[in-house]
């Protein structure tokens, strides 16, 4: 198995990129293929790449957070996220993963992957680790505007995921909506929830917000704006909460308050823990012909190290291929 990673992508590449994809290396025992400029990969590289089993793979053209990804991705053919995408379409890789512009990753697995066959709209999928049971929130960004039947086929790929990578039998799959009645919420909500009764899944209803923190269902489906917003939200408040532990830590070691110590280490520390993003590294592109995942463009060493195994799961469980086998209703209207 090997797994490319975008070595040029993200606001710390490539040195943190490198660091991490070493560790996966080391931690994960899985080749890795670093996506980027040549001669600068083996300066930072050189020394690991016949023990470890990394390789380098040289492209020249980076595509930026400012570029319009459509144009970029057409006009830099050799840019590390269309050479590490195509590596998965040409069978050189298992797995990409890219802390690189999300709306150029996400276009150039659509053009040089495609979509899965009756699937109208890949999504993003993205775990959420806050209880003790991971939750998979999708779609957390790829589509701003949906129709039901759109959100019923990512209800669909999101359990699928679930019992691939989570393990679950019959993973539970909530509607996020403004209150837990059938009744509630806007025209999609309520339309969605009515088809979403109809499917074989384990669908136990809306979910609220406040419900996302709780475990109580493991596949969270939304439109993209919704679910982007949520996401981002939770990522402030896993900042948040780092800094405040890193106060409590400062204090409690300036004025010797043990007592503080145990309380920032066990309860504030580990909650800070489970809501930072690079414990989880990732999120995975649902929906293509191969195995994306789309790390967070300040994705450290650790971030990136967490974010490939991620990729290894997803390509040991042949993830897309189980989704591929999946029968999907087609929606209505335009894709």
């Amino acid at each position: 198995m090997v797994i490319a990673v975008d070595a040029a992508g993200g606001d710390y590449a490539p040195h943190e990129i490198v660091k991490g994809a070493l560790k996966a290396a080391q931690d994960f025992k899985v080749e890795i293929a670093l996506v980027g400029r040549k001669d600068i990969l083996t300066v930072l590289a050189s020394r690991y790449l016949n023990k470890l089993g990394i390789t380098i793979v040289d492209a020249s053209q980076v595509i930026g957070f400012d570029e319009s990804p459509i144009e970029a991705v057409q006009g830099k053919p050799e840019s590390t996220i269309v050479v590490g995408t195509n590596m998965v379409r040409d069978g050189s890789a298992s797995a990409f993963v890219s802390a690189g512009s999300t709306g150029a990753v996400f276009y150039a697995a659509l053009v040089g992957l495609g979509k899965i066959e009756g699937i109208d709209r890949p999504a993003i999928g993205t775990i959420i680790n806050i209880n003790t049971t991971p939750t998979l929130l999708i779609d957390s960004g790829a589509n701003v505007e949906c129709r039901p039947g759109h959100l019923v086929q990512f209800a669909q790929i999101g359990s699928i995921y679930a019992r691939e990578v989570f393990g679950m039998s019959t993973p539970r799959v909530g509607l996020l909506n403004v209150g837990e009645e059938e009744g509630k919420g806007n025209r999609l909500a309520k339309e969605t929830y009515q088809l979403l009764k109809e499917t074989k899944l384990n669908f136990i209803g809306n979910v609220e917000g406040h419900e996302v923190s709780k475990g109580t269902v493991d596949v969270i489906v939304t439109d993209g704006f919704t679910g982007n917003i949520v996401l981002k939200t939770l990522e402030g408040l896993g900042d948040t909460f780092l800094k405040l532990r890193h106060l409590g830590q400062t204090l409690s070691k300036a004025y010797h308050l043990r007592g503080r110590e145990l309380l920032v280490e066990g309860g504030l520390g580990s909650l800070a823990n489970r809501m930072d993003y690079r414990q989880y590294g990732g999120a995975s592109l649902l929906g293509i012909n191969g195995n994306i995942i789309i790390a967070h463009g300040r994705s450290r060493a650790t971030a990136i190290k967490n974010a490939i195994g991620l990729a290894k799961r997803a390509a040991d469980q042949n993830v897309w291929q189980k989704i591929k086998e999946e029968k999907y209703e087609p929606t209505s209207g335009d894709n």
